[in-house]
């Protein structure tokens, strides 16, 4: 996950060479227990990391999996979703309505429609929306594709592995607060409304800023818990840094407010 920039720009100086063809798309298998495995398909590679299958994806398959009823007959939406595996996993679980949101690029918003067909039933597949959506900005189409009986948002809101953008927490904690639904009276404590991101610290020296990601929503008055540790193969075998803590996804409730115990 390492890069870099480059330090000069010399526009047309010089011709550019012929830039490689994309590479062709790839698939990633999600091997689950009470339900068929998944077949992801990722773009063949993209600057928004939408051609890897991320550890917290796995995570969050897993956890929705065993905690059925975050999901059952409840609206979802997922920010930054890449190849989908975590809403998928909830359309399964019975979500009345899952809307699935990457960055609104052609390539983006296509796989993850392909990843819909190919994996839902056709039942299952009417209840999910796929949009191009930038973080931060109006969520007026997001918010339209909710039944008219929605009108005060989406119960889960999913994040998984998104908070390395830290020039984007801001942007993120907007979009969630103007989407997650309001806690009413009649809620089941466990399951209210609620906005679940799932990471991993895969530059450990930068993860302070990671959780910069929950100091900022804490500030802005939301409660943050961990409820999620889980161990697996790190995502870069060769990155530096150490691998302990690059291997591990960590999982986190954020509410509005006291909502009581949540499913470990």
């Amino acid at each position: 996950m390492q890069g870099g920039e480059e330090d000069l720009y010399l526009g047309d100086v010089f011709t550019e060479p012929p830039r490689p063809p994309t590479p062709p798309p790839t698939f990633a298998t999600c091997t689950r227990n009470a339900f068929p495995d998944l077949k992801i398909r990722l773009v063949g590679s993209h600057p928004l990391w939408a051609h890897h299958l991320w550890n917290a994806a796995l995570a969050f398959a897993s956890y929705i999996d065993s905690n059925p009823k975050i999901a059952r007959d409840r609206y979802v939406l997922e920010l930054g979703a890449g190849g989908g595996l975590p809403g998928l996993v909830a359309a399964q679980n019975g979500a009345k309505k899952v809307v699935l949101t990457d960055y609104p690029e052609a390539v983006l918003i296509d796989n993850l429609e392909f990843n819909a067909r190919q994996n839902l039933s056709p039942d299952e597949k009417d209840h999910v929306e796929t949009q191009g959506y930038m973080w931060g900005h109006p969520v007026d189409s997001i918010m339209r594709a909710l039944p008219k009986d929605a009108s005060t948002g989406f119960h889960l809101i999913i994040l998984s592995d998104l908070i390395f953008n830290h020039s984007q927490h801001d942007a993120l904690l907007k979009s969630c607060d103007m989407c997650l639904a309001s806690r009413s009276a009649n809620d089941d404590a466990s399951i209210a409304p609620c906005v679940l991101v799932f990471y991993s610290h895969h530059r450990p020296h930068l993860a302070d800023r990671d959780l910069g990601f929950f100091r900022k929503a804490q500030a802005a008055g939301w409660v943050c818990e961990e409820i999620v540790t889980r161990k697996y193969p790190p995502m870069f075998p060769e990155d530096p840094g150490e691998e302990e803590v690059r291997a591990t996804v960590l999982g986190w409730r954020m509410t509005r407010g006291d909502t009581g115990d949540f499913p470990h």
